[in-house]
């Protein structure tokens, strides 16, 4: 058992006896490290189990408490399994801003759950009165700044101010960037799509963690692409899986959500981000990291991307504002590695209007006060959720505890998720179930939560109604 776990285990017995309290203050990282003679790294990974386990509670600029354990419900218990090569169904793009196609009966009801834009299903949260009017000031500033450059085409990797300002932003959190390292794109989807496009052709296969966020199995399907999913764990995903594919030749690229995955909620320890990166460059396969959640934290710096590991140029990084400030202004980026000629051949540009005041919102430091307002929001939207799904949801269910991201992942035994999917599409209800993550038959008690809206009497309502059908379609 690796080493961060057996401290948690520790933990887990210290508060079980009581020798740790509800509230009591846990010791810095630094202090835990040297208490116990280990790296900081190994600290922060025992808290991050502590605390994806719902033992530990961090709070923004003030440390890891004690978490009260009155209403506290399991995590979900990931299975093994050996993972084949699958080939993902074709499903409505409407709700990632591609073209769609004409769906089959088989697919009217979650083509119709697509159309659907709920509090409960759809991954996003609302903007502040700060943050919008600090947008406007930057769309206003962004206006006079590129007049001179409004006739002209963007450029294809993106306009200069805007690649100053990623750069420099990730560079204040520990991930040293260039500005020509990174292409503006229209979106982390986007990003992602001319990724695969570089590194795979029509019939190869790529590796996806199980489950699996729809959006992308959608887009694997629309690229003629196969799947082989990996399944999670509480690290991450299986790695041991992921190499004997690699080392079989199985693979022609991976494609992977790294931090707060959509839809289970997991972050990849550091430890595995690093054997991520080094299985890509080992092997010299091109693993594609979907990072758009990376900054939504519930701490006060967000954790490193396996892209900062990478050495050779095997791991594609993207990202986005779409998450973490709007999905309106459909503005992400790339940094592609060692395919960035490749890359750039297909990048057509983004309106430079937008690129210019996203730049200024981030240069004007209106990013990082948004950012840190939203992780502190987080963490409490989470303490509720998990507080009202505790109260409500049928005895022996379990839902995931994120240390960040949008979403949560509930496990009710015994609940037919494609039935209460239909009564929901019936009823109007936005909710996105477990099999609409997967090629394979799992998760069919499960389903995914949208927590990045303040409740209120309307989320509340949907969320009662949510109870009422799960209680309708559960056989337990």
């Amino acid at each position: 058992m690796a080493l961060y776990r057996q401290l948690a285990e520790k933990c887990i017995e210290d508060i079980q006896s009581g020798r740790l309290s509800t509230g009591d203050r846990m010791l810095s990282l630094r202090q835990f490290s040297r208490q116990h003679g280990i790296s900081v790294s190994t600290a922060v990974s025992c808290y991050a189990e502590l605390e994806s386990q719902g033992w530990l509670v961090a709070r923004p600029q003030a440390g890891f408490f004690i978490a009260d354990q009155s209403h506290v419900v399991p995590t979900p218990r990931w299975q093994a399994f050996q993972s084949r090569v699958a080939t993902p169904q074709r499903r409505c793009m409407s709700g990632h801003g591609m073209e769609g196609h004409r769906p089959t009966a088989h697919h009217t009801d979650k083509c119709r759950q697509d159309r659907l834009w709920g509090p409960l299903g759809t991954a996003h949260l609302a903007l502040d009165k700060v943050t919008r009017q600090a947008l406007e000031r930057s769309l206003r500033r962004a206006m006079k700044r590129a007049s001179h450059n409004l006739t002209r085409y963007p450029a294809a990797q993106g306009d200069p101010a805007l690649l100053s300002a990623l750069a420099t932003h990730f560079t204040r959190t520990g991930f040293a960037l260039k500005d020509e390292e990174l292409v503006i794109t229209h979106g982390c989807m986007d990003a992602v799509k001319i990724a695969l496009e570089v590194c795979t052709r029509p019939g190869d296969t790529v590796a996806v963690s199980s489950p699996c966020y729809n959006g992308l199995l959608d887009l694997l399907s629309q690229l003629s692409l196969n799947v082989i999913e990996i399944p999670s764990c509480t690290e991450g995903i299986d790695l041991d899986q992921f190499e004997q594919h690699l080392d079989n030749g199985q693979l022609q690229a991976g494609l992977f959500c790294t931090t707060h995955m959509n839809p289970q909620g997991i972050t990849l320890t550091p430890a595995q981000k690093q054997r991520l990166a080094y299985l890509a460059n080992h092997y010299r396969v091109p693993v594609i990291e979907d990072d758009v959640y990376l900054e939504l934290t519930h701490r006060v710096a967000p954790p490193l991307p396996a892209a900062y590991h990478d050495t050779e140029g095997f791991i594609l990084w993207c990202g986005s504002v779409s998450k973490t400030l709007t999905p309106s202004y459909r503005l992400g980026w790339c940094r592609p590695g060692r395919f960035l000629a490749a890359y750039l051949e297909r990048a057509l540009g983004v309106p430079t209007l937008i690129q210019c005041a996203i730049a200024d919102f981030i240069d004007s430091g209106a990013y990082a006060s948004h950012l840190k307002r939203v992780r502190h929001q987080l963490t409490q939207l989470r303490a509720f959720y998990l507080n009202y799904l505790s109260k409500h949801l049928p005895a022996g269910s379990w839902v995931t505890q994120p240390q960040g991201g949008l979403v949560l992942w509930v496990e009710v035994p015994g609940l037919d998720a494609r039935a209460l999917g239909k009564a929901a599409v019936q009823q109007q209800l936005d909710i996105r179930i477990g099999p609409w993550f997967t090629e394979s038959p799992r998760y069919r008690d499960c389903l995914r939560l949208n927590i990045g809206l303040v409740p209120d009497e309307v989320i509340e309502k949907e969320l009662a109604r949510l109870m009422k059908l799960i209680e309708l379609h559960c056989s337990v």
